[in-house]
């Protein structure tokens, strides 16, 4: 299919905020090269630091590029070459990263897939994108072994989440997790990392993939307009805009400091801002594979981090659970060094994934007071569209509620439902022009001209789907959102997609998914039920709606709540009015809230 390449602009977009950067920030150079020989060309800078940090065991950068060119040639082996597709499987592990490092060297491309999604979407994306090889975490091997036998698949490579844990770990992991993980026989399709590994020691190959900016790179995943899985087709270029846009943006970022990889790879947040990145200026990642909110301040404790990312519910879960544990944590403070519950190290603290609200921004930035931090709370803006971030608010030029400025290079406007730019202050989509944005979808035509849109000025411009405004100084304040979304814990779930499966039930004739207020995850949905006659609400009928959504929603996707009624509220054109149930639901939480005050 044919892609959309960013050559540069017809016409520069209008940059208020361009006063905010140096003089030549704005002409962002982006070097005609593949990510791996970008990460390359970075960390000849700094090859004896440290790269990862897992579970204890450190990893330095020198290290890093011989196990990626190992894995390369590993890859080579097995028979995979330019334009394949290889499916990544896996949370954040070093192996994970690793295979994604190596296939861009051979030139092949990356399809980072959520380990959590249904066995239905994980086979049905196999078969949509072409994958031919998969890099699977062990534990979803049960899962997946009998959809793998529907694609093309050849062969998969398992990994153990101890492959790179330090021994002692390794070992505790090995006798209490692993021994419960069920793993295949004598099975041909199958092979293990470490095996894998061996098979590029003896493959001898110096191939070189010389990759060029606009060529295609990895595949991320987002709902469509109707809700189904589409696959997001990211360049070289994409991610190395982004790299050089940080070395502005994170100006005291400086070699050695960590970041806390805590954002998942399969995520354009965490691959992109919170892996790849830091991996090109030098930083040091602490891959955490399973996050758990309730160990967050032992994490901040025991890393010490400099650069710190996450989503709303993160950082609401920290404070809350923080209030809870307070024994606890004074425990650790007796047994530690008074100054390690201090967050004086951290530089900088970021949100995204979702809106942070005003009221939560302070409360965060009251904490980071309370405990010596020097900074405050900073709100970014993007989507896996255009790798995630390409907005931000800075620590100096701060205005609260605002999601920030666009990052130098990248162009945003605001503008109404005929491409025509509104003027400043007024109310339209927030659009995106400039290196960040995506190539297209992959083999979805209709859905990559309903994002992608060329206007007047001769320029693609990338239509997020949600609604800004934008003062006179480039700010611009998020407003909410043009297409029907729940975001849960920083993961998209679309109400349609969950509504097609509940219908698939004999019992279901109509139903309406709306999010509802969860402490921790910001929304989670709620589904509203009509059922057909002859059914009525039992707790076997619960049980089989949970066990369809089980089999064909990824886990973050999970309804929390149903309602069965005789009919559903409708719009003055025929259509379920969704708003109108959200509006009633939580209404009926507010009662509830006043009564337990009483």
């Amino acid at each position: 299919m044919k892609f959309f390449r960013f050559l540069g602009f017809k016409k520069k977009p209008k940059a208020p905020w361009g006063k905010y950067y140096k003089k030549g920030d704005m002409n962002l150079y982006i070097p005609d090269i593949s990510l791996y020989d970008n990460f390359k060309r970075n960390m000849k800078k700094y090859p004896n630091n440290n790269a990862f940090d897992y579970f204890g065991k450190k990893t330095t950068y020198r290290e890093l590029l011989r196990e990626v060119d190992l894995c390369a040639n590993s890859f080579l082996s097995y028979g995979i070459r330019k334009n394949d597709v290889v499916t990544i499987c896996m949370p954040n592990t070093p192996e994970g990263v690793i295979s994604f490092l190596a296939l861009n060297k051979i030139g092949a491309i990356s399809n980072m897939l959520h380990p959590l999604a249904s066995e239905n979407e994980i086979r049905d994306d196999l078969i949509n994108t072409g994958s031919v090889m998969m890099v699977l975490i062990d534990m979803d091997y049960d899962k997946l072994k009998n959809v793998i036998e529907e694609t093309d698949v050849y062969k998969i490579i398992l990994v153990r989440p101890s492959d790179s844990m330090p021994f002692l770990t390794k070992v505790g992991y090995n006798l209490s997790i692993g021994l419960k993980t069920k793993l295949p026989k004598n099975n041909s399709k199958y092979v293990y990392w470490n095996q894998f590994m061996n098979s590029g020691k003896d493959y001898k190959s110096d191939y070189h993939f010389l990759g060029r900016k606009n060529s295609p790179a990895v595949m991320l995943h987002s709902g469509g307009s109707t809700g189904s899985p589409k696959a997001i087709v990211l360049s070289n270029g994409n991610f190395i805009a982004l790299t050089e846009q940080a070395k502005i943006v994170f100006d005291e970022l400086e070699v050695g400091d960590k970041c806390l990889s805590i954002m998942p790879i399969f995520h354009g947040f965490g691959l992109g801002v919170c892996v790849y990145t830091p991996l090109c200026v030098g930083a040091e990642c602490i891959l955490i594979p399973q996050f758990k909110a309730q160990e967050f301040d032992k994490i901040l404790m025991k890393h010490r981090p400099e650069f710190v990312i996450g989503v709303p519910t993160l950082f609401e879960a920290m404070m809350t659970i923080g209030k809870k544990r307070q024994k606890e944590i004074i425990a650790m403070m007796k047994s530690e060094r008074q100054d390690r519950i201090k967050l004086n190290y951290i530089k900088y603290i970021i949100s995204g994934g979702d809106t942070l609200s005003l009221s939560l921004e302070k409360r965060i930035n009251k904490y980071l007071s309370e405990h010596g931090a020097s900074t405050r709370i900073v709100q970014g803006y993007g989507m896996s569209e255009c790798l995630a971030a390409v907005c931000l608010g800075f620590k100096n030029i701060l205005e609260y509620g605002s999601i920030g400025i666009p990052f130098p290079g990248c162009y945003i406007g605001i503008f109404n439902e005929s491409d025509i730019e509104v003027p400043y202050g007024s109310e339209g989509e927030i659009c995106i022009s400039g290196p960040n944005v995506m190539l297209g979808y992959y083999n979805n035509e209709k859905e990559t001209n309903g994002a992608l849109h060329i206007h007047d000025d001769g320029n693609v411009w990338l239509h997020s789907g949600d609604l800004g405004v934008m003062d006179k100084n480039g700010f611009i304040k998020y407003t909410g959102r043009l297409k029907r979304l729940i975001v849960t814990s920083g993961y998209n779930v679309y109400p349609v997609q969950i509504e097609e499966v509940l219908e698939k039930h004999p019992a279901v004739m109509l139903s309406s998914v709306v999010g509802i207020p969860h402490p921790y995850k910001q929304e989670v949905p709620k589904a509203f039920i009509v059922l057909n006659k002859g059914y009525r609400e039992t707790e076997e009928l619960v049980k089989e709606l949970k066990e369809l959504c089980s089999k064909n929603l990824p886990r973050y996707a999970k309804v929390y709540e149903y309602e069965f009624r005789k009919s559903l509220p409708r719009t003055m054109v025929g259509k379920v009015d969704f708003r109108k149930l959200q509006e009633e639901n939580n209404k009926l939480r507010r009662e509830e809230r006043g009564k337990e005050k009483i």
